[in-house]
């Protein structure tokens, strides 16, 4: 049940190509007879945060390209910004009612004692596992081939736990929290991906030269669950040892597990190496919902300039929406979509100034549009 489950959430995210070259995805696919069990069809209402910054610009691209291709979806929109002081109760009645959402970002204040409403979310809707997928994609240069990174993050506790207080003035303790139940249900997840997706290696971040203890635990968690799948590798890297490889051969790793901190730091590396923060997408789920954003957090709420001129990268967020297409058992409105936005990013023509090019977000848009099978 549990894999049936996690092949459902997000089990076969973004299939590889197997060319790199615009021919191919030119080429049409043999037909596949797919039989969907009664009510596989029904149309689906989602939940939608369009977010802070750029991200009002990015869902609404994607709200365009699901009615362009006639997808099952339907949209219940609500307000919510970074500033506010918690997730409105009926936002998160909403989720819990649909399921399933997509969020563009929400901007942190920093400092100030504000609580993240990212960090709110994902606790109390229990979307233990984050999973970022960082790879080459055909036609856009970058200066290491062969990246096709899962990284997949332990989402509710770590030094994101949020438990600090000030002992005396000018004194501030931050407690990291690391558990053996987050533990091993993050590495199950990451070895049942692997598993599901012919993924041959399964490495696991940690700092446990130093922490022992809590990464310690971390680390005999994810060793434990290895056993049990003898036909995946399994490597563990020190996670600033972890940077320097990323940056310097990426290719070597295949799916990374990791606790909550390193996991945001490595995740947004990754996406640097592959391409930027503007074309990987990501999710965020949990047995009972689950949450589609763009996937690297770094820059997800752009600036007042890119808001302003309208020129947001919206592909991070038409990729993530393909994996809730897929999640949502949409699977080939999830293929027509991510083959129309990967022949745009191939030809080069309608891509944003990120990507190398100058059009606008809607530009973009309307080139995925028209090449939507």
């Amino acid at each position: 049940m549990a894999r049936r489950q996690s092949l459902s959430l997000l089990g076969r995210v973004l299939r590889r190509d197997a060319a790199a070259s615009l021919p191919y995805l030119n080429e049409s696919r043999r037909s596949v007879t797919y039989m969907p069990r009664p009510g596989d069809g029904t149309p689906r209402t989602v939940t939608l945060i369009p977010g802070d910054g750029i991200g009002p610009l990015v869902t609404g691209a994607v709200c365009q390209v699901m009615e362009a291709m006639h997808a099952p979806i339907y949209f219940d929109t609500h307000d919510v910004h970074g500033d506010m002081p918690k997730v409105p109760e009926e936002v998160m009645e909403s989720i819990k009612r649909n399921k399933v959402c997509l969020k563009g970002g929400l901007k942190t204040p920093v400092g100030g004692g504000v609580s993240s409403l990212n960090v709110q979310l994902r606790k109390e809707l229990d979307l233990y596992a984050s999973l970022v997928n960082c790879f080459n994609l055909p036609g856009l240069p970058t200066r290491h081939e062969n990246v096709d990174i899962v990284v997949i993050r332990e989402n509710t506790e770590g030094e994101y736990s949020g438990l600090e207080h000030e002992v005396v003035p000018g004194v501030v303790e931050s407690l990291k929290v690391i558990t053996k139940f987050c533990s091993e249900r993050i590495a199950k997840y990451a070895f049942e991906y692997a598993y599901l997706n012919n993924r041959k290696t399964v490495t696991a971040v940690h700092k446990a030269n130093i922490m022992k203890l809590a990464d310690g635990l971390f680390l005999e968690s994810c060793r434990e669950v290895a056993t049990k799948y003898p036909g995946i590798k399994y490597n563990e890297i020190i996670v600033d040892n972890c940077c320097m490889q990323l940056v310097s051969k990426p290719e070597q790793f295949d799916v990374m597990v990791t606790p909550n901190l390193y996991g945001n730091l490595v995740a947004n590396t990754a996406a640097g190496i592959a391409g930027g923060t503007g074309v990987m997408p990501g999710g965020n789920v949990g047995q009972d919902y689950a949450v589609f954003e763009q996937g690297a957090s770094a820059g997800n709420v752009g600036t007042d300039k890119l808001v302003k001129e309208k020129r947001a990268n919206p592909i991070a967020m038409l990729l993530s929406s393909a994996m809730m297409l897929r999640h949502l058992q949409f699977p080939s409105f999830a293929d027509r979509l991510e083959t129309a936005v990967k022949r745009v990013i191939a030809e080069g023509k309608s891509v944003t100034k990120d990507l190398g090019g100058t059009s606008t977000t809607q530009e973009v848009v309307d080139a995925v549009i028209a090449n939507l099978d």
